[in-house]
C-alpha cells in the first residue's frame, strides 16, 4: 500500500505544472523603500516547467497580469554573488513596461503575483540573457535573481 501511495505522489508531482523541490532559502534582503514580506510566505522557491524559479512574498490583493499587460513595478536585481546590477529602488523611481517585452523569466514570472503583490524570481540563463549577457553588467549564462513589487497592471 505504501508503495502504490508513492507512486501516486509522484505521478501527480508529473502532471502538475508547477512542483518545488527546492530545500528552505532565508528570505532576500529588503531594499529602502520596499514594502513588507507576508507573515506567511513561502521560505523555500517553487519551479516551473521551464525551470524559473520563484515564490510569492506578499500575496496581491488585485489581479495578476497577461503577458499582453502593461506593468508597473519597482524591482532590485542582483547576480548570485549578491552584486546588484540593476534597482528601480535604487533610482527611487518605478519604472512601466510591457510584459511581452522583456526577458522571458520575467514575461513569466510576473504572470504568478497578483497586483500589489510581492514575487522574488530566480532566473535562469536560458530565460534571462543567455550566453551574450547584457551590457557588460550581467555575464554570459548568469542566473538573475529579482525581488519585484506589481504596482499596476494596465
Amino acid at each position: 500500500m505504501r508503495t502504490l501511495a508513492t507512486i501516486t505522489i509522484l505521478a501527480l508531482s508529473l502532471l502538475t505544472p508547477e512542483f518545488s523541490m527546492a530545500a528552505d532559502v532565508p528570505h532576500p534582503a529588503l531594499p529602502e523603500g520596499a514594502g513588507p514580506i507576508d507573515a506567511d510566505a513561502p521560505k523555500a522557491f517553487t519551479t516551473t516547467p521551464s525551470g524559473l524559479k520563484y515564490r510569492v512574498l506578499r500575496k496581491g490583493a488585485g489581479g495578476k497580469p497577461k503577458a499582453t499587460n502593461t506593468v508597473e513595478v519597482n524591482y532590485h536585481g542582483w547576480l548570485d554573488g549578491g552584486k546588484v546590477f540593476d534597482s528601480s529602488y535604487q533610482r527611487g523611481e518605478s519604472i512601466e513596461f510591457p510584459l511581452n517585452g522583456v526577458i522571458p523569466g520575467w514575461t513569466e514570472g510576473m504572470q504568478l503575483v497578483g497586483e500589489e503583490g510581492m514575487i522574488e524570481l530566480e532566473i535562469p540563463s536560458n530565460l534571462g540573457y543567455g550566453a551574450r549577457g547584457a551590457g557588460g553588467v550581467i555575464p554570459p549564462n548568469a542566473t538573475l535573481h529579482f525581488l519585484v513589487e506589481l504596482i499596476d497592471v494596465k
